[in-house]
């Protein structure tokens, strides 16, 4: 073989070894930068997961915080509801009391109207006589009025009290009125009118009779003429016709 062949030979074989020796060296270093590549891929792909893990929990989180703040506010209203009910419960024992006192109430009620009316009926049959016919009807009003089934047992007592009002006003009025009266025997139309209970006085149209009720004798008596002008003036007084002054009358006094 000649010289030159060798020498080819020789960088053939050179060159050989020497790009084997480079994909040698280069073949670990690829595998390295690959081995990277999918450590990142990899790193990148858990961080994906980890962020989706991430935000899932968070909405698990806020989801439990939900259910604990609307499990708190059930807790807060069922004891608002409990302690409610409990109220409530109070309230209709409390009213159901009420009620069968009441019903207790009326069955005592009834019967003291009933003995109310009747002490009125004495009383009035008992007083002077002050528009007598008018107090005897609003007596066997009330009486009438206690058998109504229409009407409540508050209002049947409301009248009964309120028709001794009337009977208390009585005492301390000045009132006239018109009427007609037997005196004498004869019947006269004649000016009535009665200071309180103190007395009561009647006067004929044309003013020259007067006459003055004795309890005691449950009459009427005739008056002298000294006090036919006081009588008169009482009247007028009565009828808000004159100032009010000192006035001389007929006083019986108390047995």
């Amino acid at each position: 073989m000649s010289k030159m062949k060798l020498n080819l030979v020789a960088s053939a074989l050179v060159s050989a070894i020497a790009f084997t020796g480079s994909a040698l060296a280069a073949d670990p270093l690829e595998k390295i930068h690959a081995a990277e590549r999918t450590i990142h891929k990899a790193a990148a792909n858990s961080q994906v997961k980890i962020d989706s893990i991430q935000e899932q929990t968070q909405d698990i989180v806020i989801e439990y915080r939900a259910v604990v703040d609307e499990t708190e506010i059930n807790k807060v209203y069922n004891d608002h509801v409990a302690k409610l009910v409990a109220a409530q419960n109070e309230e209709i024992k409390s009213l159901e009391g009420q009620i069968a006192e009441i019903e207790n109430t009326k069955r005592n009620v009834v019967p003291l109207m009933y003995r109310m009316i009747d002490m009125l009926d004495q009383f009035v049959n008992a007083d002077i006589p002050i528009k007598l016919d008018r107090r005897l009807a609003r007596v066997e009003k009330l009486r009438a009025l206690m058998i109504d089934p229409k009407v409540s047992t508050s209002e049947k007592y409301r009248q009964v009290l309120e028709a001794y009002e009337i009977e208390k006003d009585y005492g301390s009025a000045v009132v006239a009125w018109q009427g007609t009266e037997v005196f004498d025997g004869k019947e006269v139309s004649a000016d009535f009118v009665h200071v309180g209970r103190i007395a009561l006085v009647a006067q004929s149209k044309d003013l020259k009779n007067a006459w003055v009720w004795n309890n005691t004798t449950r009459a009427w008596e005739k008056l002298g003429d000294e006090y036919l002008s006081d009588i008169t003036l009482t009247i007028r007084m009565a009828r808000k016709q004159a100032p009010y002054e000192l006035i001389k009358l007929p006083i019986f006094a108390a047995e």
